[in-house]
């Protein structure tokens, strides 16, 4: 029993000098460095996120005065447009799967999974079918928002990685929107029928999307005559 007391103590001294080692190794340092850093960029997003409502609750008080209903009524088009406030009305829900085709020997498989011109392909479709505000999976899209093929998921807003299904809402006529998406040899007829992607389309009488979550720097452009 002695021995094996001493086998054990020795073993769990010989663990523990490993595991003070590998913590002081420099990868497990630097690790823990960004995790640091990570945790302090999110603090301040934080306290910027909440000082940006608090100048909005401003400005929303200031444009309440009398004579100043015009120009709140603007300010809520523009920061519709911009898509800082979450939106409701009418409109579709498009889901978009992988093919769950039996793939035959020889056939590509990457030919029946969805792949980022996929989704810009329907999102184009919807835009010109007049949609007027989009997301994906819940992301908000912008006029400046882009839809990356990151490995086997997709970049949203240079922020957010979402894999498949990727569900698109849009707010605009549902009718129109279903029948753009719809059309022979459209955007769903040439999914579904040449590599048998899973695609539905429902019709919305009401759907809510969020607010955009990301942020905007402009660094280069500056209006016209107003700065050097």
């Amino acid at each position: 029993m002695l021995l094996v007391a001493l086998f054990l103590g020795v073993m769990l001294a010989v663990q523990f000098r490993l595991s003070r080692d590998i913590e002081r190794t420099v990868p497990i340092q630097r690790v823990q460095r960004l995790t640091t850093q990570v945790a302090s960029a999110r603090k301040e997003r934080d306290k910027f996120q909440i000082r940006v409502a608090g100048l909005r609750d401003e400005l929303d008080a200031v444009t309440t005065q009398a004579g100043l209903k015009p120009l709140k009524e603007k300010l809520i088009q523009y920061r519709i447009e911009a898509g800082l406030i979450p939106v409701t009305g009418p409109g579709v829900e498009v889901s978009l799967n992988d093919s769950n085709t039996a793939l035959q020997p020889g056939q590509n498989p990457n030919l029946y999974v969805l792949h980022d011109e996929d989704v810009l392909r329907v999102l184009n479709e919807l835009r010109a079918a007049g949609a007027e505000v989009m997301a994906i999976n819940g992301e908000r899209l912008l006029s400046t928002s882009e839809v990356r093929c990151i490995g086997p998921t997709i970049l949203v807003n240079k922020v957010r990685r979402v894999a498949a299904p990727f569900v698109i809402t849009a707010i605009g006529e549902p009718d129109t929107m279903i029948s753009a998406l719809k059309m022979r040899g459209g955007v769903v007829d040439t999914l579904q029928q040449f590599w048998g992607i899973q695609v539905s389309v429902k019709r919305l009488n009401q759907v809510t999307i969020p607010a955009y979550r990301g942020s905007r720097v402009f660094t280069h452009a500056r209006e016209v005559g107003g700065g050097q």
